[in-house]
């Protein structure tokens, strides 16, 4: 029995091939963060800490909002007034840490990534609210206000 359990330990570590020891030592970055998971084709990605900021971008030019928020909580991001020049084009979301990729590990603050085009040149902004969306009569738990500018 105990020659079984050790054969196929001795298995488990023959199978690790080289590509993946080398993905487990990229793992990301300190403290366990994981990045927003924001697709490769956003030209302009905009966080917190710009929050109340102008940013420019291209007309036709894909930008993204990178928010943490806690979905688990039925706290979510979204969009509350967004100029005529811009359009939504998609959304992401993930975890923001390791851990939350365990088994076992529930609720926590999760990445939530909205994605717009400018559709034409213009400057207006973009007012994004975090609140339950069952919660009609609630004000907003978090306001995050970028201003745009396409040109």
């Amino acid at each position: 029995m105990i020659r079984s359990a050790l054969f196929a330990a001795a298995l488990a570590l023959a199978a690790c091939t080289p590509a993946q020891e080398a993905k487990e030592e990229a793992a990301p970055v300190a403290n366990n963060s994981v990045p927003a998971p924001t697709p490769n084709d956003v030209a302009v990605r905009i966080t917190q800490e710009q929050n109340g900021q102008t940013v420019n971008v291209g007309v036709n030019q894909r930008f993204a909002i990178e928010l943490v928020g806690v979905p688990t909580a039925g706290y979510v991001w979204a969009p509350a007034t967004v100029p005529a020049f811009i359009t939504r084009a998609g959304e992401a979301s993930g975890n923001t840490t390791q851990a939350q990729s365990q088994p076992g590990f529930t609720g926590g603050n999760h990445w939530e990534v909205t994605i717009f085009t400018a559709t034409a040149a213009g400057t207006g902004e973009i007012v994004m609210e975090q609140r339950r969306p069952w919660e009609t009569n609630e004000p907003a738990n978090q306001t995050f206000r970028i201003t745009i500018h396409a040109q």
